[in-house]
């Protein structure tokens, strides 16, 4: 068994280096400044707008009662929606992804993130507005929507719209591993038991036992608990960080020279973190950015597709504000933590590759904290690679249903439980299987769903323009006719509902 999975590791990490090569590279960077070019700074220019039409009126309605009238529905609202997909993106990746950035590509890692994320911001807008303008609407009511959606009906390219739907299926399946290693690795270390196999196993279950009981509620359940636990777990992780970062204020300085003076991996670190070269600083920035804020890979507009919005740019500017806050927020706090309390302590000397990624991110807690900043860090981990899970097990859901469209409803529901069957079993094995080749798995998947993609968003960041043209010009009063769907009955009927 161990040699079949050395065997594994190596075809993967082989896929890997070529993926996430240079080629990636530009694909990812290009299409983001593109879309800033033809959305004149879109990112920049609605960033205010983008914050006050979405967050902010969903955190005034935090609290009040729902309309009971809304239970029937089959759309979730747009903070729902929101929710579902920003569960999907602030998960481990925001935590021990970024500390296993750190430690493999430097701290100037952090930097391509944030460049990453800049660009991703409006590659994300983008997604939305295409996966909104030409989802499905099903016979239940409800919307389908998604890369695989708009590669069909936007470019015509059948093939590579069931290759997209495909490999998000492995990259479910990967983000559950992902997710789930984590969750057990940190609760198992935290009490004493990190080698002890039957204690992962017995977690793993646990966990896949929580989530059968949110999967099987579809999203409208994924969008109720997520929109419960994203902004506690949230909440909890910004204020630890930011008492963290009060503790070692004077470290803070250090850390962002650290940053900014090793972009290029050319300049030898002091410490145990030695020289980098240029290209594997971009990499390890770069994947584990889009691995974190998804921007690019076409998976959170799955969920965002789903709501109950008839404009695609209100949903779109929902996209804006997740890549901004989960890289800019989360992710650099992640980073400043890390190096400000390994600045302070001393163990920055230390640090290298072979450096246990979430054990560092442990001891961060702990150190700071004690027996209660461990306590804190082992709920967090949980909270956040849980709502990743339930995020996930939907993207693969809706990606099994295209694939299997074609064999009628009772076929695409047979196929859909068999995948959520899958699912379930792989995040109990993923209790004992190594990280590394967890994480290499579910890189090499991200990267393969984002080429499809990103070839769709190129060829429609036309059509992106003219639907965000209409939008702002109907909202300043001008005479036009809506751009809300690109089938012309679906957009009449959404015309009728529409809010000016």
């Amino acid at each position: 068994m161990q040699a079949f999975l050395d065997v594994v590791n190596k075809v993967v990490t082989a896929i890997n280096d070529v993926v996430w090569g240079w080629p990636m590279i530009i694909m990812i960077l290009g299409t983001g400044v593109l879309l800033t070019v033809l959305t004149r700074g879109l990112q920049v220019r609605k960033f205010k707008e983008s914050v006050n039409t979405t967050i902010v009126p969903a955190v005034k309605e935090i609290g009040k009662k729902k309309d009971k009238s809304d239970k029937n529905t089959k759309t979730v609202s747009q903070f729902e929606a929101f929710s579902a997909a920003i569960s999907g993106t602030v998960g481990t990746g925001n935590i021990i992804g970024v500390t296993s950035a750190i430690l493999t590509g430097g701290p100037g890692a952090v930097f391509w993130m944030w460049l990453c994320a800049f660009f991703g911001m409006v590659t994300n807008y983008a997604e939305n507005v295409l996966g909104l303008y030409y989802r499905e609407k099903e016979k239940d009511g409800s919307f389908s929507g998604g890369a695989f959606y708009y590669i069909e009906k936007g470019i015509h390219q059948k093939w590579l719209a069931f290759f997209a739907a495909f490999v998000c299926l492995i990259a479910a399946m990967g983000m559950s591993g992902v997710q789930n290693n984590k969750i057990c690795g940190t609760l198992s270390a935290s009490f004493g038991f990190a080698d002890s196999t039957m204690i992962k196993l017995i977690i793993g279950i646990v966990v896949s036992m929580c989530a059968a009981l949110v999967i099987i509620g579809g999203i409208k359940r994924i969008g109720s608990v997520a929109s419960k636990l994203v902004p506690i777990m949230s909440l909890l992780f910004i204020v630890m960080s930011v008492i963290i970062l009060i503790l070692n204020i004077t470290a803070i300085p250090k850390a962002f020279s650290m940053i900014f003076g090793n972009i290029f991996g050319f300049k030898a670190m002091a410490g145990g973190f030695g020289g980098y070269l240029f290209g594997k600083v971009i990499q390890k920035g770069m994947a584990r950015g889009v691995f974190s804020n998804e921007a690019g890979l076409g998976s959170s507009v799955i969920a965002h597709s789903a709501s109950d919005t008839k404009e695609p740019v209100k949903q779109g500017l929902w996209g804006i504000f997740e890549v901004f806050f989960d890289t800019f927020v989360i992710c650099t706090l992640t980073a400043l933590i890390i190096l400000t309390t390994t600045i302070h302590s001393g163990e920055i000397e230390t640090l290298s590759a072979a450096t246990s990624d979430s054990g560092l991110a442990l001891s961060v807690f702990t150190q700071n904290f004690g027996l209660f900043g461990t306590i804190v860090f082992s709920v967090i981990i949980p909270l956040f690679a849980f709502t990743t899970i339930m995020a996930w097990s939907y993207y693969g859901e809706k990606a099994c249903g295209y694939l299997f469209k074609g064999l009628g409803v009772k076929g695409q529901q047979v196929a859909v439980s068999c995948f959520k069957a899958l699912f379930l079993i792989m995040i109990v094995a993923s209790a004992v299987i190594k990280s590394d080749l967890v994480w290499a798995i579910d890189d090499a998947a991200n990267g393969l769903m984002a080429i499809p993609n990103l070839i769709a968003v190129v060829l429609l960041s036309g059509k992106v323009v003219k639907i965000t043209k209409n939008y702002f010009d109907r909202k300043a009063g001008k005479n036009v006719a809506p751009m809300l769907h690109a089938d012309p009955q679906l957009n009449r009927e959404f015309a009728k509902e529409r809010e000016f």
